[in-house]
């Protein structure tokens, strides 16, 4: 297992402030490289990464949240990965648990594997998580929970650890650009058998943090509904959903 490739993938958006934070938390020696995407951030965001000594890759317009993470993987894959974890850079999610999670991958217990915000209630309110927030964050993972057949903490979560065969048989690519990437990207890893896990992450809520306004994450939430309904459909041979076609060579 020593000589598997693990690379760190992070989708960037004006986290000048926080990147490094969030890299210098990552424990030495948990990882071959770190690849981070920049947006068109409208800061330093690269500038900044490349003196950690990060790979950036730079958009040249802004492609939004799945879009960016179309690039991340498709460059990680290039890059000879053989485990990718997606982590978010402006701070929120506690990198220190990168070997850990890493793990759970090289042990072949999950070919996916979420880090979850919601241990308890009181946990995630307290790490500043919004109330309404947590319980839309509930009443969706518990309805793509009873759809998909799965028993995730929470299905939103943006600390995403995959398998290099996950992200060859996932058809991403034929994924949204927007925040509703994440669901259909867990909708296809169910549709394809991969086995889905979840462990406890710290999070943090800060000014810093990415975060979306309340008419998108209305948007957001309508999408996943969507994407749990046309995946029902489709497993049950009532519809077909494109995004679940078998990705091409």
């Amino acid at each position: 297992m020593s000589e598997k490739k693990v690379i760190v993938v992070m989708p960037a958006y004006n986290a000048e402030a926080t990147v490094e934070k969030t890299v210098r938390d990552m424990p030495a020696g948990s990882y071959d490289e770190i690849i981070l995407v920049d947006d068109c951030s409208k800061d330093r965001t690269a500038e900044v990464a490349r003196g950690l000594g990060l790979t950036v890759v730079q958009h040249q317009k802004n492609r939004g949240y799945g879009g960016n993470q179309k690039t991340c993987y498709d460059t990680a894959l290039a890059h000879g990965a053989d485990f990718i974890v997606m982590i978010h850079p402006d701070y929120q999610y506690d990198s220190r648990l990168l070997p850990y999670v890493v793990g759970f991958l090289k042990t072949g217990i999950c070919d996916v594997l979420l880090g979850s915000r919601i241990r308890t209630r009181a946990q995630a309110i307290g790490s500043g998580m919004p109330p309404i927030k947590y319980y839309s964050n509930r009443f969706l993972s518990l309805v793509e929970n009873v759809v998909m057949g799965q028993n995730l903490a929470e299905w939103h979560s943006g600390y995403r650890a995959y398998t290099r065969k996950v992200l060859e048989t996932v058809p991403y690519n034929n994924n949204s650009d927007d925040f509703v990437f994440d669901a259909q990207f867990l909708a296809q890893a169910v549709h394809f058998g991969f086995e889905i896990g979840d462990v406890p992450v710290p999070c943090r809520y800060m000014e810093e943090a990415s975060s979306i306004n309340l008419s998108r994450s209305i948007t957001y939430g309508v999408g996943c509904l969507r994407v749990a309904g046309r995946y029902w459909l489709h497993e049950h041979h009532l519809l077909k959903y494109g995004i679940m076609d078998v990705r091409s060579s």
